[in-house]
């Protein structure tokens, strides 16, 4: 191991997360259509990962991954941390480290992610992404707002996330008043403030670039496609059916928002660089998922195989005790769950016996191996799992009908808490491995499930089990044939599915062997 600088007895971290931001689209991952040279500034000053990947999505399954150093996607959907959960954020404060959240995330601040923000020492919250029901405006001007938005992201319906976004976005014209620019700034402030005191992780999250893409006009005017339409920033979850200009459109939205997101990783570095913190702060950057503009023929993420497009993700780390480290790439793979091993490695906490994600830290001073795959999925979606070469893609026969089951003592979706119907068939399970004792509530998925059609079973719009050569077919175009390396993906995601103490019924709904 590289010699550790002086002063490694402390200890600061800045992690910047985005969500939906693709990693084909960065430069430092060859991306062209959008000019990153933030990103680029960032890669040399970083280990960039090459093989990254999601574990559980969507977006809270994904910070529940990340908090807990643990896969949740097979034992629950959409919802709060859980009480037996050991959150890396509740281990540095026990170590005596402080913490501090500033999002524009508004999921942390519903039913399904109540308990998330609050495993942080102090949090700030800034208003107004997408559906945040921040501004009330009783009786909108909806004649003016019907005739500005496209039909399909305007609704006049109380509680619905299109309505709430157009009255979000009456009150946010100047570029200051973004929520991501809001949210950058309020993490400057912290490091302004802090700066000069020891032991401290600073989480700076961003819901962008997640649609609806919307950015400020200056980083609009370089992707000017000619639309005169009504606005069209928000592309629905599914098979692609717009006209080329619309698609067009949209797509080009979205890059606007990546420049603004380049732009805000730039105001790090500059802060980075004008106080000289790589002396003494580390510094971490990733997302929790990509997102699907048209590749495959679809939209979005939830509905379709799981893509690389969505799960193959960027990772930029920097440990300022290994500052000659900079600009190394790594080909390990990884994934989310090893990013609470490796923030209690940086401040020398040791990880758990049920946590099982590995720390990072190693892999800057020499590349290596973690793992032999990496799984990952969605609640009751297929069960998939790569090797780095190959991606493997297995769903249940019938999605619909397929015994599943939620574990959990937090029973919440999204928006609300489950209902008394789904309740009625609720059992109490004994404690698995990875509840501290605890037994949990076994609830079966019903079709009346506000997940079910959302991002659950019913959800799919594609079925079909799959197998991929990534290094033949890096856009994964041309399903393989290959009974051979298709039963030895069948292995990996056996034995990843043991690790991961899988319920019995998650082998069964995928139709191969429970092993214990």
């Amino acid at each position: 191991m590289a010699a550790l600088n002086e002063g490694q007895g402390s200890m600061k971290v800045v992690f910047v997360l985005f969500d939906s931001l693709n990693r084909h689209v960065l430069s430092p991952y060859g991306g062209r259509r959008v000019p990153t040279p933030n990103f680029a500034r960032l890669a040399e000053r970083t280990a960039t990962f090459e093989r990254h990947y999601v574990g559980s999505l969507p977006c809270m399954p994904a910070r529940r991954d990340l908090q807990s150093g643990r896969l949740s996607f097979l034992h629950r959907s959409w919802g709060p941390l859980e009480p037996f959960d050991d959150s890396f954020l509740e281990m540095l404060c026990r170590a005596g480290s402080y913490s501090h959240l500033v999002t524009d995330h508004f999921h942390y601040f519903e039913d399904g992610g109540a308990t998330y923000h609050t495993r942080y020492d102090s949090y700030d919250f800034i208003r107004g992404q997408e559906g945040d029901p921040w501004k009330a405006m009783v009786q909108p001007p909806w004649e003016r707002l019907r005739q500005m938005y496209h039909e399909r992201q305007f609704s006049q319906s109380a509680r619905d996330k299109f309505r709430r976004n157009i009255v979000n976005r009456e009150f946010i014209k100047d570029e200051s008043e973004y929520p991501s620019v809001r949210c950058f700034a309020a993490g400057l402030e912290f490091i302004e403030r802090n700066r000069t005191a020891d032991d401290w992780l600073l989480q700076i999250e961003t819901f962008d670039p997640h649609e609806p893409f919307t950015a400020p006009d200056r980083f609009r005017e370089a992707f000017t496609t000619g639309w005169n339409g009504p606005v069209r920033d928000w592309p629905r979850y599914g098979r692609v059916d717009e006209l080329p200009e619309e698609c067009e459109e949209l797509r080009a939205n979205y890059y606007a928002v990546i420049a603004l997101c380049d732009f805000l990783v730039g105001q790090i570095l500059d802060c980075f660089d004008a106080h000289d913190l790589w002396r003494d702060t580390s510094l971490v950057v990733t997302t929790d998922h990509g997102f699907l503009l048209g590749e495959h023929d679809f939209w979005a993420k939830n509905r379709m195989n799981m893509y690389e497009e969505i799960v193959h993700i960027p990772l930029f780390v920097y440990d300022h005790r290994r500052p000659g480290n900079a600009g190394v790439r790594r080909s390990a793979l990884t994934q989310t769950i090893d990013l609470a091993p490796t923030f209690l490695d940086l401040f020398d906490v040791p990880t758990l016996a049920d946590m099982q994600g590995r720390s990072l830290l190693p892999l800057l001073d020499a590349d290596g191996s973690l793992r032999s795959g990496a799984l990952f999925g969605y609640f009751g979606g297929a069960i998939n799992v790569t090797d780095g070469r190959y991606t493997y893609h297995r769903f249940p026969p019938d999605p619909r009908s397929q015994e599943l089951y939620q574990y959990t003592l937090m029973p919440t979706h999204i928006w609300e808490p489950f209902k008394p119907e789904e309740l009625a068939g609720a059992t109490l399970a004994p404690p698995m491995p990875f509840t501290n004792g605890a037994p949990v509530l076994k609830i079966p998925v019903i079709e009346r499930s506000p997940m079910f059609d959302n991002y659950g079973p019913g959800a799919l719009l594609e079925s079909d089990t799959r197998l991929y050569d990534l290094a033949d077919d890096p856009g994964q175009e041309r399903p393989l044939a290959a009974p051979e390396i298709e039963e030895a993906m069948t292995r990996l995601m056996q034995e990843l599915m043991r690790a991961s103490d899988a319920p019995p019924e998650a082998y069964t709904r995928v139709g191969i062997e429970a092993t214990w």
